[in-house]
């Protein structure tokens, strides 16, 4: 079956594993000359296994409508995207300079505020950010670091340039998807990795377990892990339990802790309380603790807070960190590098429009119909216009809101996001992607090797996310060097 003679892709998009004349980039040949070689009937039929493989390992994300929770099974296409590994390293290498210089943000926040003293950034977007913890000013966390786990939205744009779409440094999600994609095509098409050299993802829970770790009090030889929940009904939950399983650490609700008379947290065990050293928490800042934050919280543990000053208990990521998971100071980021760590960044921004700006706020109101406008603190994809195909009357809406709270939005050119084959009605199609790589900051900084691919599986569609009817590849990094 020739797939690829039916693909069709436009000469203004980037395609990850077609070149513009219709013949496959050297990472992608192999795979795209296995395809091509399979008869139809057999690709249907791998097509039927994966879905049935993604049933069987129970692979579910939640979709909250009309006040319902809806487990649904993980939309997934099989033709994976590629990248040589020779990009990955720079891509991986720009990954790391962020994240290092977003945690000299957010600990400078905290302490001496000098990235707004120096008037590389105005007092006024940290004065107003959502995220800012004041209860945080003076804590320092081991290694000064507070975003121990960031996800970094990666998108490509028609000319082949990779940018950095967001940072997301709270509660970032998918890498359990991202691990199971892997499993997934190596159980429904295991000779595709019998030839090549894919980079593995495997090492992650791993990586993040040294991770967490190393973050333990001093002087404690074994410390316990365990993963925090706000439980079942939260969206991500089977990523929670996924890594608390893989990395052989507990998995609690608030409920099964405590903080104890000197000042440590403990869970509850039929032998007894029994110590807890690092918490990997996937809960927002504002649910933690409801001494500290919000009185009615039933998620968090009363004075967590404070067992984390004491240095008795480490969380991953530290409250607080979410003061740098906000789309205006990402405006900013290229200059925490060069502030920071004396760097130029590796890896561009997207070209960034702060509605807080006078001038920037009467460019976009004037060419609406041309931006996307984001909100600065939402996530998976809510409160987004994406100015050229809004009705006249959103643009309007949009225009209010931009007025009324003008701190709160940023707008984006419209990227011509890169695509990706995708196999839709039997034949391949060009569907846009982005990537989201997890990068791991303690006493070392680990990036994956990939990460999770997200797709829209509607055409024509920019909006990824699977909350908006997107869906998920694996991402392979092939060593061109053994082509």
């Amino acid at each position: 079956m020739s797939q690829t003679a039916e693909f069709k892709n436009s000469q203004e998009l980037f395609d990850e594993l077609m070149q513009a004349d219709g013949s496959p980039r050297p990472v992608a040949a192999d795979l795209l000359g296995y395809l091509d070689a399979m008869p139809a009937k057999e690709l249907k039929a791998r097509v039927r296994t994966v879905d049935a493989a993604i049933r069987t390992m129970g692979i579910t994300f939640t979709v909250y409508s009309d006040g319902e929770n809806i487990d649904r099974a993980w939309p997934f296409d099989p033709v994976p995207r590629i990248i040589a590994k020779k990009e990955w390293d720079h891509i991986s290498a720009g990954l790391k300079q962020r994240l290092k210089a977003l945690n000299c943000f957010i600990h400078d926040c905290y302490h001496e505020q000098r990235i707004i003293t120096d008037g590389i950034m105005p007092a006024d977007i940290l004065a107003q950010s959502k995220n800012f913890r004041p209860q945080c000013k003076g804590i320092t966390p081991p290694f000064e670091t507070w975003a121990h786990v960031c996800g970094t939205d990666l998108v490509r744009d028609g000319d082949g340039t990779v940018y950095v779409l967001e940072d997301n440094l709270r509660v970032p999600s998918g890498v359990s998807y991202m691990l199971e994609n892997r499993h997934v095509m190596k159980r429904v098409f295991p000779e595709l990795f019998q030839n090549q050299n894919i980079l593995p993802v495997n090492d992650y829970p791993s990586q993040l377990l040294d991770t967490l770790v190393a973050l333990a009090p001093e002087g404690v030889d074994q410390p316990s892990v365990a993963v925090l929940t706000p439980g079942i009904y939260n969206s991500a939950y089977f990523e929670h339990s996924y890594l608390a399983r893989q990395m052989g650490a507990d998995l609690v609700e608030g409920q099964d802790l405590f903080v104890g008379d000197d000042q440590c947290v403990y869970k509850k065990t039929v032998f007894g309380p029994q110590r807890v050293h690092v918490i990997y928490r996937r809960i927002d800042d504002e649910f933690m603790d409801p001494e500290v934050f919000r009185e009615d919280s039933t998620l968090g543990v009363p004075g967590i807070l404070r067992a984390w000053r004491e240095g008795n208990v480490a969380i991953a990521n530290a409250p607080g960190a979410g003061v740098a998971d906000d789309k205006v100071v990402y405006a900013y980021v290229p200059a925490f590098i060069r502030y920071y760590l004396d760097e130029e960044p590796l890896l561009p921004n997207v070209p960034t429009y702060l509605c807080v700006d006078p001038e920037d706020r009467a460019y976009v109101l004037d060419n609406l119909d041309k931006l996307v406008v984001k909100p600065a603190n939402e996530s998976g994809g809510y409160g987004i216009m994406v100015g050229p195909k809004a009705s006249v009357t959103m643009r309007r809406q949009f225009a209010r809101l931009i007025r009324d709270n003008p701190r709160n939005y940023i707008a984006q050119p419209t990227l011509m996001l890169s695509t990706v084959p995708t196999l839709c009605k039997n034949t391949l199609q060009p569907r846009h992607v982005d990537l989201r790589p997890f990068v791991l900051q303690a006493d070392e900084l680990h990036v994956t090797t990939g990460g999770l691919c997200r797709v829209a599986l509607r055409k024509g569609s920019l909006v990824v996310n699977s909350s908006q009817g997107g869906g998920s590849k694996d991402t392979w990094i092939i060593d061109e060097e053994d082509l």
